[in-house]
């Protein structure tokens, strides 16, 4: 791959490069945005990777991340004896996200499960791609939630099949993805930098 010349390459850590193939690479796409390239037919054999670290002489550390790493969703479950327990750990999950923005789009639940141990539950959906940066977002704020959390994938499988009774829901959405439309996505794959972050 043949990267182009990036100014303050430092600041494209947690962006993505997406390889169309030919020697033509595009840098500094949102998770967002490689869903959007991902979803389309024209590239759907894309390859993907991450910027974990990136040094100011340019130099990048990538990080190969998976296709259906953007199709599953993974998830976080805060488990409470009472009602009322989940109800609070739920409400401090939306005071955290408009004090602290979460790193990506996801939805939150209170909800019923029959028959579990802990019926009363406070789950945090999202795709699997973001799992570290939610992790770090929960864990920056010592977020505490239940008497019992679980988290994973096979977790949210478990979670559907028990058919939960949804109680309260909402969607939380970052402070400002800077993910561009679809349309505007596709339009611009030519560009080898896809955005100069701030």
């Amino acid at each position: 791959m043949k990267f182009p010349e990036l100014q303050n390459a430092e600041k494209y850590a947690g962006l993505y490069v997406f390889d169309f193939g030919n020697d033509h690479v595009a840098v500094g796409y949102t998770a967002d945005e490689i869903a959007v390239l991902l979803e389309s037919e024209r590239y759907k054999d894309g390859k993907v990777y991450r910027i974990h670290r990136a040094m100011p002489d340019g130099t990048l550390e990538l990080a190969g991340v998976s296709r259906r790493m953007f199709d599953q969703e993974d998830g976080v479950f805060f488990y409470a004896a009472s009602e009322q327990r989940s109800r609070e750990g739920f409400e401090r999950l939306c005071a955290l996200a408009a004090q602290s923005p979460p790193p990506c789009r996801m939805k939150l639940q209170r909800a019923n499960v029959p028959g579990a141990k802990y019926p009363n539950v406070s789950a945090i959906l999202f795709p699997a791609e973001c799992t570290h940066d939610v992790a770090n977002w929960l864990n920056a704020a010592g977020f505490d939630g239940g008497e019992f959390v679980e988290g994973g994938p096979s977790q949210v499988t478990t979670y559907y099949e028990a058919q939960p009774a949804i109680v309260e829901r909402r969607q939380l959405r970052p402070a400002r993805s800077g993910a561009r439309s679809a349309e505007e996505v596709l339009a611009t794959t030519h560009l080898a930098i896809q955005r100069i972050p701030a």
